[in-house]
């Protein structure tokens, strides 16, 4: 097992904490760079939607994960940057505008969502997002000038520096940068003072506000960077799937991207791509897996949902930490074997909440 044995403050806030991490994170890289040769096409439009979805859940990872505040509305505020974002390429936009706006609108009403949803917290506040998905879902079907309604709105291709990215692997490469630039730029938030802020508000509140934090502002600031991140990703989700409508911004897809940040795993950078990667195969295996089912099951139309619900249950149930948590236990067997006891993370619930996976 590798022990770091820290001197000077620079090795505890170091991005790479070890070689370990410099090594898988180049290899990742290097894969993630060779993909479009690596394959096919398929799977590469999957990678992209991956990433695209990575950024989605590093933003509902900040609200959720480490401020504490969920929202079941979530996907309102990706509809905002998905329109947005159609609106404003259509009408001639460069791309690098046009997903500024997208993300300064969503962080926007971010923020007007955030004014009001201060005074509540819990179920409570997720009542009141879910309330505002509602109300923009229909906005979006109402709003014909603008959004087309429900005969739905094209999205012309992006343009940067005068190339089109209208092929699958120009348009990863721009997903794989963005992807990229947003982690980063997330770990250093986590890892500055008003990241720690967060994290303090999503242990106790009370706490918190002893030492000076000012609760308002910084969970006014945690909804506006959250929306901001779902809006470039509900700007880059625009130009791949290119045809927008207002059922695709509904609950189903709140209740999904919820599902991504708690099977990817509260409270970690890593959890958000882990729950990317699931909420985008998922539907492929049950797919597959209808054929081995009888035809009055398979055929089903709730059987997508049913399965999510049981996952979810069990996640809650038996691994509540996620994908990323059960990576932990693992790696943490192999690490200890064979000095590695039965109920070693019995009492991981008795740890502070800040005690972040690393």
């Amino acid at each position: 097992m590798r022990f770091i044995f820290k001197t000077e403050y620079d090795q505890d806030i170091r991005l790479a904490k070890h070689g370990g991490h410099v090594f898988w994170y180049t290899l990742l890289m290097v894969f993630l760079v060779l993909s479009p040769w690596l394959l096919d096409e398929y799977w590469l439009a999957q990678l992209t939607f991956v990433l695209i979805y990575g950024i989605v859940g590093l933003g509902m990872m900040l609200l959720a994960g480490f401020t504490g505040q969920f929202s079941l509305g979530h996907a309102a505020f990706l509809g905002v940057g998905a329109y947005a974002e159609a609106v404003c390429i259509n009408a001639g936009w460069p791309l690098p505008l046009a997903l500024l706006m997208a993300m300064g609108i969503s962080a926007a009403i971010g923020v007007v969502v955030a004014i009001p949803a201060l005074r509540v917290r819990g179920v409570f506040l997720g009542m009141a997002t879910l309330a505002l998905g509602i109300i923009l879902e229909e906005v979006f079907a109402r709003w014909e000038s603008v959004t087309a309604g429900n005969a739905g709105l094209f999205v012309n291709a992006p343009q940067l520096f005068g190339f089109e990215l209208s092929d699958a692997t120009s348009y990863f490469f721009l997903c794989l940068v963005l992807a990229v630039a947003v982690t980063l730029g997330i770990v250093n938030l986590l890892r500055s003072p008003t990241g720690r802020a967060f994290v303090a508000i999503r242990d106790s509140e009370i706490s918190a506000q002893s030492m000076g934090i000012a609760l308002a502002r910084y969970k006014t600031l945690a909804f506006a960077i959250s929306a901001a991140l779902t809006g470039l990703g509900g700007a880059l989700y625009a130009h791949k799937i290119m045809f927008l409508t207002p059922e695709q911004f509904g609950i189903v897809q709140s209740i999904d991207l919820l599902l991504l940040v708690v099977i990817g795993g509260l409270g970690s950078v890593h959890g958000a791509y882990l729950g990317a990667i699931f909420l985008i195969t998922m539907p492929s295996l049950i797919a597959l897996g209808k054929d081995y089912l009888p035809s009055a099951v398979g055929e089903s139309p709730g059987l997508t949902i049913t399965v999510y619900g049981v996952i979810l249950v069990l996640f809650v149930l038996y691994e509540p930490l996620g994908l990323y948590g059960r990576w932990v236990k693992i790696r943490t067997y192999l690490q200890l074997f064979p000095m590695y006891r039965a109920g070693m993370f019995q009492r991981q619930k008795s740890f502070q909440k800040s005690d972040r996976l690393k």
